[in-house]
């Protein structure tokens, strides 16, 4: 494969490249926004992608998170191209913040005393473990005698994931749209700056031809 890695990363390696990319989060940053720029859609069109990736962080669905977004993207009429890359928004430096934010103001809409951010830190991995633990021995269930216990699942949706759900929902927006409103105006600057550019380096590539025409009659 064209693409396939030489050199096969360890374990560790990986999960230490997730936390912290080679080269720091600074280059991350610049890399992502560099392959904004570089996108041939209109400058509305991009931020509303933008939109979409930004938001879609603030859900739960972690590890659908593009399909969620690119599908937002395409309600929205967006950039699909940037709504995948909006998605990085959510890292693992924003994730914390992102779930004490939406669970805290889920629970608050849904009239719950809501966790506080050391309670989130320590339960709710806990609380994914679990979930997934009860889906893997209710799978295994199917083919043995074992007896299916859904109690973890239905704590974690009950306590995580619909209040993170809908407390998403306000956070998200308003993030997304500072996202909007601030990638939009430098996505225009650099498109403008970037056509101005290539016009300039094509009128001085048609006086050049021009030049060499001009000067090809008085060789004659």
């Amino acid at each position: 494969m064209v693409f396939k890695r030489r050199d096969k990363r360890p374990f560790w390696k990986v999960i230490s490249d997730f936390l912290w990319p080679r080269g720091g989060w600074a280059r991350a940053f610049t890399y992502v926004k560099h392959r904004l720029h570089r996108l041939p859609d209109p400058p509305h069109r991009i931020a509303r992608g933008i939109f979409a990736g930004v938001f879609t962080t603030f859900t739960p669905f972690y590890g659908l998170h593009f399909l969620v977004a690119a599908v937002l993207a395409w309600v929205l009429r967006g950039s699909i191209p940037a709504a995948l890359l909006g998605t990085f928004f959510g890292n693992p430096l924003t994730y914390v913040p992102i779930g004490v934010a939406s669970l805290q103001t889920g629970h608050f809409i849904l009239g719950r005393t809501g966790p506080g951010e050391d309670e989130v830190r320590r339960s709710l991995g806990g609380k994914f473990l679990d979930a997934g633990d009860d889906l893997r021995n209710n799978f295994v269930a199917m083919f043995s005698d074992r007896a299916a216990d859904w109690h973890s699942l239905h704590v974690f949706y009950d306590e995580v994931f619909f209040p993170y759900m809908i407390g998403g929902i306000v956070p998200g927006i308003i993030t997304a749209l500072v996202c909007y409103y601030l990638c939009l105006p430098v996505i225009q600057a650099y498109q403008n700056r970037r056509k101005g550019a290539l016009k300039a380096k094509w009128e001085a590539l048609k006086e050049k031809k021009a030049l060499k025409a001009d000067a090809k009659p008085k060789q004659d």
